[in-house]
Order: C-alpha cells, then structure tokens, then sequence
C-alpha cells in the first residue's frame, strides 16, 4: 500500500459568474489528498493517515477520497476543515489558504506512528503539512522514522510560500527530508523560492547531491520536465495539451503517477529505483508528463485513470 500524509482541505475553485462576478464552487482538495487520488486511478492500493473534519465539509473529503478506493487510516477530529481559495488567471490557479486550527493538522508524531499501517510499500508527504507548527515537525521526525525503518520515502514540497513564516527554519527542514527521500519531485516554482536566482537544473541536480533520493525530478510545466538518477539525466518534452482547461492538480498527478507507476514497476522494493534501467525510469517520466497533460485538459483535479495511459 502507498500511504499518504498531508493536508486534506476544501478548494473554492472560482468559475464564471453573472455580470462579471466570479463564482466559486466547493471541490476537494490539498496536494497530498490529490495526489492519493492520483495514484489510487491507476490501479495500486492508497491509504491516506491525516484526520479528516466531523464538519459537513469534512464529511465531502471523506465521501470523495472513499469512492475512490482509497483506505482512510486517520482519525476524526472536532476541529474544522481547511479552506483554500483558488482564483484562475487565463488557466493559470493562484492559492488563498485558511487552515489555522484545522483538523488535518490535528496530529502527533505518536498518533502518526500508530497509525500506519504494517508493511506499507511506500510513504509519501508534502505541501502545507510541512510549512510551519507542531504539525510540520510531526511530519518530518515521522517521515525520518519511516526512512530508518527501510520503506520507500517519498517527498513532494509543493512550496506554499504564503505560509512560510520562517524561511531558513523550512530549509532546514527540507534538508532534514531530502536526507531521508528516496524520491523526490519540485517543480519550477518551488526551485525559483527555494533557490532563487540558480540554473534550475543545476539546483535539481545539487539537491540530488546532498539527498537520499535515488530520483529527484524537476517539473516545468509547458517546459516538460527534468529527472536526474546517479548515473543520467533526463529532458522530458512537455506533452501539448490543445484545449487547457486549468492547471489544477497537474503536479499531483505526475507525482501520482511517478508512485502508481514506479509500484506497478517494481521499483519501490529496496535499491530497485536506484538500479533500474535508464529506459525504465524515462517511462515513467514520459507517463508522469502524458497524465498531467490528460489532467489539464480537465476542470479541477481529474487525473487519468489506467486505462486511458495506456491506451
């Protein structure tokens, strides 16, 4: 099983309203929650361990993420959802979050640990859970743990500057995380605040450097993307994408899609992604990028399930 950790919360996706005035509409959402949601369509067992909300909105979370087939591991918590407010700009989604108090940060690295399940495959977190608090700590000291204990460790930042209110003590804790990955993706966004000013593959390939990872991968959107392994590197040609609908949740389902695909391949065993053929992890790659491309041709977060990747 791929078990996922972070944020779950409630996207307000604008749309067009009457008159000029926007309206927006309620869709599940947070990077970590759309990313199990990625991966569970493409045919591999999900858990996902964060509390979700008793609230009406809490209660939506559960019933979406339950029809997917994902396994919900976590707990229930009185406090209420996470709200974000997404506003689009020609396609392009900017991000208001609200999530003080909230019950997806309602955890502790002992409720955390009681929590996972025995034998699971792969453990992936990211995005707002890591940014600042108790919580964020939690995470990191859980994610060290599960890495010490030899499963797959796999990290997302999803970097939400808005929120980070103390920039070296973040950095620092991404350190702390890429020291324990063993796959990690960024995107260009995340690389323009983490290492501003720098060469982005240059910043890529340094950050593999000082990691764990045996893959750390550079998303850049209509660019394509950028892998890098001990022994290659790779250029991904972006996958055109005719009638782009929005950019939401594209990201999440390539990092889906690298787990869903590296799981089917094998390559979360021990050392497997480390030795696997070049031609392997260029496949999935090219896949994680066709996904994403299938996702933006779509309202929201609605990544491809297997069959049209493989079709």
């Amino acid at each position: 099983m791929i078990v996922f950790g972070g944020e779950n919360l409630i996207d307000f996706i604008q749309e067009e309203g009457a008159e000029g005035y926007p309206l927006y509409r309620a869709i599940p959402g947070g990077s970590p929650y759309n990313t199990a949601k990625a991966t569970v369509r493409q045919e591999v067992p999900v858990g996902y361990m964060t509390p979700f909300s008793s609230d009406s909105l809490g209660v939506l979370l559960v019933r979406e993420l339950e029809a997917e087939g994902v396994k919900l591991l976590g707990a229930t918590s009185e406090k209420p959802t996470s709200l974000a407010v997404v506003s689009l700009n020609n396609g392009h989604a900017t991000y208001q979050f609200y999530r003080e108090n909230t019950a997806e940060r309602d955890i502790t690295q002992a409720a955390l640990q009681a929590t996972l399940p025995k034998g699971t495959e792969v453990f992936h977190v990211g995005s707002l859970a890591l940014t600042n608090g108790a919580d964020a700590e939690a995470w990191t000291a859980f994610f060290e743990e599960v890495a010490r204990a030899g499963t797959f460790t796999s990290l997302d930042p999803n970097v939400r500057a808005a929120f980070i209110n103390d920039r070296d003590a973040y950095l620092a804790r991404l350190e702390r995380l890429y020291s324990s990955a063993s796959l990690i993706k960024l995107s260009d966004e995340d690389l323009g605040w983490i290492a501003p000013g720098e060469d982005m593959e240059a910043a890529t390939r340094a950050i593999f450097a000082r990691s764990s990872a045996a893959l750390v991968v550079l998303t850049k959107g209509a660019e394509g993307a950028y892998g890098v392994t001990k022994d290659e590197t790779f250029d991904i040609a972006p996958v055109a994408v005719p009638d782009l609908k929005d950019t939401v949740g594209a990201g999440d389902t390539f990092m889906g899609t690298l787990l869903a695909q590296s799981s089917r391949a094998g390559l979360t065993a021990p050392g497997a992604l480390a030795a696997a053929p070049a031609g392997e992890i260029r496949r999935i790659l090219e896949t994680a990028a066709r996904a994403a491309a299938i996702n933006c041709a779509r309202s929201g977060c609605n990544p491809p399930r297997l069959d049209e990747l493989d079709g």
